[in-house]
């Protein structure tokens, strides 16, 4: 449930559109700064008068960051920062300048709050690497969490029997089996849609029964996916994952 009780907008010459809320969650204010307008989060118990001083003390660093975020991306290395979060089947991030002097992070119903010192800037590579180290002890809590349990679910639906299951940091391969019936799933699989690490967690699950890629493995696959294991395996192919 939304704790932001109240918005308001007032427009700057230089900073745009300042969309002001007020959160019962917030304990500082926080400021999501992007291309054209600022989304400030505050407090209950402070007034937009303090978060316009606030504004005005970092205005600088503010218009500095906002003629970074119009620097073009680069197309073969996906950026985190304010305008495009990183989005994984059980959160999503939302990254916001403060006040603070390190980086905080939590991750609560279902979004990774981190927060940033204004001095910070996103897209620099150390501050992107961090991010990412970030992100993926996350990644790994909440496949920890989920993806055993999922595929305890898929074999007991399919009628699959399996020894173990593993969480890795593999990002050359989402998952394995071995012949005793071990299998392994990269922590990274919480990237994807959901109907996907259901294919990867399934395709391991075949290996219980074939462990090679014959006609015969290929059967098992369809009869498990609806006949659409062509389909998917293409889509898997194809996702876009640009972490390096």
């Amino acid at each position: 449930m939304s704790t932001v009780l109240s918005q308001r907008i007032i427009s700057d010459p230089e900073l745009g559109d300042i969309y002001f809320n007020k959160s019962q969650r917030a304990k500082h204010i926080n400021i999501s700064i992007l291309e054209d307008k600022l989304k400030v989060t505050l407090p209950m118990q402070a007034s937009e008068k303090d978060a316009m001083k606030f504004i005005n003390s970092v205005r600088e660093k503010i218009l500095k960051k906002q003629a970074q975020v119009k620097v073009k991306k680069p197309n073969n290395k996906q950026i985190i920062d304010e305008q495009t979060p990183f989005k994984a089947l059980t959160f999503v991030t939302d990254i916001k300048s403060s006040h603070r002097e390190n980086i905080y992070c939590c991750l609560k119903n279902q979004i990774l709050s981190i927060e940033i010192p204004f001095e910070a800037d996103c897209r620099e590579e150390k501050m992107q690497n961090y991010l990412r180290k970030i992100i993926t002890y996350y990644l790994r809590i909440e496949a920890k969490r989920v993806l055993p349990k999922r595929t305890r679910m898929l074999a007991d639906k399919f009628g699959f029997k399996f020894s173990t299951v593993k969480i890795q940091s593999s990002r050359t391969r989402w998952g394995s089996c071995s012949a005793k019936g071990n299998i392994n799933l990269s922590l990274y699989l919480m990237a994807l849609p959901a109907h996907l690490i259901d294919y990867v967690i399934l395709h391991e699950l075949c290996h219980t029964k074939e462990l090679n890629h014959s006609p015969n493995f290929w059967r098992w696959m369809n009869s498990v996916t609806d006949n659409q294991s062509d389909q998917l395996k293409e889509e898997l192919k194809n996702f876009n994952f640009n972490w390096d």
